[in-house]
C-alpha cells in the first residue's frame, strides 16, 4: 500500500507524540533527582571553625569551655556567623547546623533572626540543627533526664522559628543495655510531646555506645513508637566501645545501616578517606545507598567529611561528588 503524506494535523499530532515522550523522559528524571536533597553538615567544617584549640586532643578542657565560654572556643578562620554563605558557595541548598557553635545562642532570638535572614539572603534553608552536650536523655535519674529534655526545648523552638523540621539527639546515658534503653524511649517520649506542639522531628544518630549498635537503637525507637521520633543513620559511627588504642567493638555497618533505615528522616554520609578514584576508601558508597533506596528512603542526604587526609574543603567537594555519581549509578 502506498503511504499517504501526514498533512498539517498528522505532522502536528507527530510532534505532540515526540514532545510528549520527552516531556515524560525529563519529568521521570527530575523525579528521581529530586528523591534525594543534598545538605552541607557543619562539622565538616569544624576544624576552620574551632581552629587551635582542637588541636590539643584534650576534649575534656574543650567541655569546660564550651560550658563557661563557649565563644572563646570559636578561634578559627572563618565563623559560624557565615555558614550559610559558605555552604552556598559548596554548592547547598540546605545547612545542618551544630548546637556547640552557638552554645551561647540558645536563648538569643534577636541572633537567630539575624541568622536567619542571613539563610534567606543566601538562598538556604536550615534543615536540622544536631544537639549536643545537653545532657542524657537516657540518664537513669528521672530528675537528671527530665533537665535534659528540658534543655534541648530552646533548640527545638530555633529550630521551629528558622523552619528547620529536625534536631539531632543522642540516646545515651549509663546501665545495662536493656536499662538505658528504656530509660532513653521516657526521655525521647517527652521531649517528642514537646517537639510536636513545634511540629519538628527528633531523631537519634548512631553515636557510639549503645546506640551504635543498630538492633539496640531499631529497639528504642519501637519503644518509642512516635511519629515524629526516627533515626539518623551516620555511616561512619558503628564504633560501640574506643579505646585508646582505637575502636575496641565495632558493629557492622551495613547491617546497622540496614536496620535502622526503616526509622530515618535523614541520612549522615560520613566520609574519611578516598582512594584514586574518588571512591570511599573505606566503606562501599554504592552498597549503601542501595539500602538506602531499598528502603524506600527519600529525603535529605547530610554530607559530612570528618578526615585528615584531604582539606576540610576538598573533603566537602569530594563526598558531594561521591554521592551524586553514586545516586547516579543507583
Amino acid at each position: 500500500m502506498k503511504k499517504q503524506p501526514l498533512g498539517l494535523l498528522g505532522l502536528l499530532f507527530a510532534f505532540a507524540l515526540i514532545f510528549t515522550a520527552c516531556s515524560n523522559s525529563e519529568t521521570t528524571e527530575t523525579a528521581e533527582e529530586s528523591d534525594y536533597n543534598l545538605s552541607l553538615a557543619q562539622w565538616s567544617l569544624h576544624n576552620s571553625f574551632f581552629g587551635e584549640v582542637l588541636k590539643s586532643g584534650n576534649w575534656g578542657e574543650f567541655g569546660r569551655l564550651l560550658m563557661e565560654a563557649p565563644d572563646s572556643l570559636l578561634q578559627g578562620e572563618i565563623h559560624p556567623d557565615d555558614f550559610p554563605s559558605i555552604a552556598k558557595g559548596y554548592g547547598f541548598n540546605t545547612i545542618e547546623l551544630v548546637n556547640t557553635f552557638y552554645f551561647s545562642k540558645a536563648n538569643d532570638m534577636e541572633y537567630w533572626a539575624d541568622f536567619k535572614a542571613s539563610c534567606e539572603e543566601a538562598g538556604v534553608d536550615v534543615g536540622l540543627i544536631m544537639c549536643d552536650a545537653l545532657g542524657n536523655l537516657g540518664d537513669a535519674d528521672s530528675v537528671a533526664r527530665m533537665k535534659t529534655v528540658e534543655n534541648h526545648y530552646p533548640w527545638v523552638d530555633i529550630a521551629a522559628f528558622l523552619g528547620a523540621h529536625t534536631i539531632r539527639v543522642n540516646a545515651a546515658g549509663a546501665g545495662t543495655a536493656e536499662e538505658v534503653a528504656a530509660h532513653a524511649a521516657d526521655g525521647l517520649s517527652k521531649l517528642a510531646d514537646y517537639a510536636s506542639e513545634k511540629g519538628i522531628n527528633i531523631v537519634v544518630e548512631n553515636h557510639g555506645g549503645y546506640s551504635s549498635n543498630g538492633e539496640w537503637l531499631a529497639g528504642v525507637m519501637e519503644a518509642v513508637g512516635k511519629e515524629n521520633v526516627g533515626t539518623l543513620p551516620d555511616f561512619g559511627n558503628f564504633c560501640i566501645e574506643r579505646t585508646a588504642d582505637g575502636c575496641a567493638n565495632e558493629y557492622d555497618m551495613y547491617k546497622g545501616i540496614e536496620e535502622l533505615m526503616p526509622y530515618a528522616k535523614g541520612v549522615s554520609a560520613k566520609t574519611h578517606s578516598f582512594d584514586a578514584e574518588g571512591n570511599e576508601a573505606d566503606k562501599d558508597y554504592l552498597r549503601i545507598m542501595k539500602i538506602v533506596k531499598d528502603a524506600g528512603f527519600k529525603g535529605t542526604i547530610g554530607v559530612e567529611y570528618e578526615g585528615t587526609e584531604l582539606s576540610e574543603e576538598e573533603g566537602i567537594k569530594a563526598t558531594k561528588a561521591l554521592i551524586e555519581k553514586v545516586i547516579a549509578e543507583l
